[in-house]
């Protein structure tokens, strides 16, 4: 399966931490790549592309102003993440039989036309919470937690799983 996750609305000088790590969280968990709405942030993508070089794998990480019509181009299924929707328990098996993914994820308020284009609109729950929150239980799911157990290749950095304490390899 092939997941793409597109964050919508990022703002440069509000939300760098929070769309950084919606791009770790979707790397680390299996997706194979985020594209970026919103402000144009050249640290953003250059810090994701400098994690991809250190840590390995292969992840797409780029920058889309009209994402309406990246939506709409897509060759696949479109879940859109939100409070609103149905519950992952109720969809994810649906989910998971696409080939391709796009996944949505708001920052700011989501415009209707992305709730009426979507397949499924998926909560993690109806209460109010973070889109990085809503991306890890929906990714775990799509993948029954195989995805914890993902090894990265042409990595430059390790870490070594310890009862305490930091230990990392570096080529």
């Amino acid at each position: 399966m092939k997941i793409l996750i597109l964050r919508l609305g990022h703002r440069a000088g509000r939300d760098p931490r929070i769309s950084t790590h919606c791009g770790l969280v979707a790397r680390a968990l299996g997706a194979n790549g985020i594209v970026y709405s919103g402000e144009r942030d050249r640290k953003l993508l250059e810090s994701l592309k400098k994690v991809m070089k250190e840590w390995g794998g292969s992840f797409e990480v780029s920058y889309e102003k009209n994402y309406m019509s990246l939506i709409k181009n897509w060759k696949g299924k479109v879940a859109h993440l939100t409070m609103y929707g149905v519950p992952v328990q109720n969809v994810i098996d649906r989910v998971r039989k696409e080939k391709n993914l796009l996944v949505i994820i708001g920052g700011e308020k989501v415009p209707p036309e992305v709730y009426k284009i979507a397949d499924w609109n998926v909560s993690v729950t109806s209460q109010p919470h973070s889109e990085i929150a809503a991306l890890t239980i929906f990714l775990d799911r799509v993948f029954k937690g195989k995805e914890l157990g993902k090894k990265f290749p042409e990595a430059m950095k390790r870490i070594v799983p310890q009862k305490s304490g930091k230990k990392v390899i570096e080529k």
